[in-house]
């Protein structure tokens, strides 16, 4: 192949499409993020407890996590322009929903319908992409695609804070209306129709099982500290979702039309990634949710300044990009990935040092820090996890990465909302700092542990 081929600058007539895929990736990061700063303003015109409210984002997240395996058969069975349109048409009006809900079962109807939505999105728009523009015009147009997607995280906290703070939290949701009706008439002129001539059946009985698995785990641990749900439920939960995922495994061994079938995971290394991936992001997926809430709940701050100090970990995302792979080249995944992983889990456990006291520019410094160490994690770990799959396996195994991310995030936000509700029966209302801070130690540790897993890399993997 000729090289200087290879990276040349989007061409006109793609503009419209990234475009397009770029608005979907707007709204579902803006997503994510805008909620975390609103929780305690939502709880209390919902008379629901702050430390109760983490549902909110697990149902988003798991709704996402448990529909990215129907993006791809859909698209190819029903066209990327209808499955996007039909996208991008729930997310809106499930937006619409969330804005206009007046209790918390009704928000988390909808907040699962927007997850639905949401985990159609950037994947159709991603593979519509794939599929039409030149491989020479790709890496201009997914870096066009992945700048939106890092305004939408950067401006969340922030906005939401600033949105709570002059009028309701039902507007963090109603601000995707126009966006999405943006996005609803451009998905005609923009996306070609694309269908795939033969499309095999769809995997249903994995696709149940994987979403019992999903859901029962999540659930189980959500409810753990819930004194609405019985120890026993929630045991019954995960045990659930532990033997559907156990048959997933089995099923995806023995299905030729299985989503994910078991040969990935001949792959040793994508094995350690996808392990690693999982349990290291449920400390660095958790902290969007659990730091905001404890610099309003414990520490008193508003929300707009809540969604301020939350910047430098995105800013520390940005800053962390091109030191990543010279990092990796000089020293290997393994020792990256050794060494990060203590330091993220440290830098999680770390933040037992914040006080309502701390200065300013410290916590700053602090949030930048871990902004750049949860940067390298997470780039490493997926470079890590793909790098070495063959390309009949590419599509399959990324899609199973996405999804184990979006269950990890899921799992993690509801675990350190247990954590926190178990750690604030033990030290009462009146030491809500300490709940947090033990909280803390307790997702850091979880990280450090992580290690271990990383430890499996062989010592010879290389850029």
């Amino acid at each position: 192949m000729n090289t200087k081929t290879e990276h040349q600058p989007l061409q006109p007539e793609f503009r419209l499409l990234v475009l397009l895929v770029s608005i979907g990736f707007f709204m579902q990061g803006l997503d994510s993020s805008i909620v975390n700063t609103a929780l305690p303003a939502m709880a209390k015109d919902l008379n629901e407890d702050p430390l109760q409210m983490h549902s909110v984002i697990v149902a988003y997240v798991l709704a996402m996590a448990a529909c990215i395996p129907l993006s791809g058969w859909l698209s190819d069975r029903f066209g990327a322009r209808n499955t996007y349109f039909a996208a991008i048409v729930i997310f809106t009006l499930a937006s619409f929903g969330c804005g206009m809900s007046s209790s918390v079962n009704e928000l988390l109807f909808y907040r699962v319908i927007q997850g639905i939505g949401g985990a159609l999105l950037l994947p159709v728009g991603r593979l519509a992409m794939l599929k039409l523009i030149p491989r020479s015009q790709f890496l201009a147009a997914m870096s066009l695609m992945s700048l939106a997607g890092l305004i939408g995280p950067m401006i969340g906290p922030t906005l939401g804070g600033w949105i709570v703070e002059v009028t309701t939290w039902h507007w963090i949701f109603l601000i995707n209306l126009p966006m999405g009706i943006l996005g609803v008439l451009m998905t005609f002129k923009a996306m070609p129709s694309i269908t795939e001539p033969t499309v095999p059946l769809f995997d249903t009985k994995g696709f149940i099982l994987l979403i019992v698995g999903m859901v029962g785990l999540s659930l189980g641990i959500e409810n753990f500290a819930d004194p609405r749900y019985s120890y026993w439920s929630c045991v019954l939960l995960l045990t659930i979702g532990l033997i559907s995922s156990f048959l997933y495994a089995w099923h995806s061994h023995t299905h030729k039309n299985a989503l994910f079938r078991s040969r990935l995971f001949k792959n040793k290394v994508y094995s350690i990634g996808v392990l690693g991936n999982f349990f290291a992001r449920l400390g660095g997926n958790s902290m969007p949710f659990l730091l905001p809430l404890m610099l309003q709940v414990a520490f008193g701050f508003s929300p707009l300044l809540t969604g301020i100090l939350m910047i430098p970990t995105v800013a520390g995302s940005l800053i962390s990009k091109p030191i990543i792979r010279p990092l990796i080249q000089k020293f290997g995944y393994r020792n990256v990935l050794l060494v990060n992983t203590l330091l993220v889990g440290a830098c999680i456990a770390s933040f037992t040092l914040s006080t309502e006291e701390t200065s300013t520019w410290l916590r700053t410094v602090h949030f930048l820090i871990f902004g750049i160490l949860n940067s390298i994690q997470f780039v490493a770990m997926n470079t890590l996890t793909l790098k070495d799959l063959p390309q009949q396996d590419a599509s399959s195994g990324n899609s199973f990465l996405s999804m184990i991310m979006m269950l990890s995030m899921s799992i993690g936000v509801a675990l350190a909302g247990t954590l926190l509700n178990i750690f604030e029966a033990h030290f009462g209302a009146a030491r809500l700092a300490s709940a947090f801070h033990a909280t803390l130690i307790c997702l850091g540790l979880i990280n450090i542990i992580t290690a271990f897993i990383f430890w499996k890399i062989p010592k010879d993997t290389s850029d």
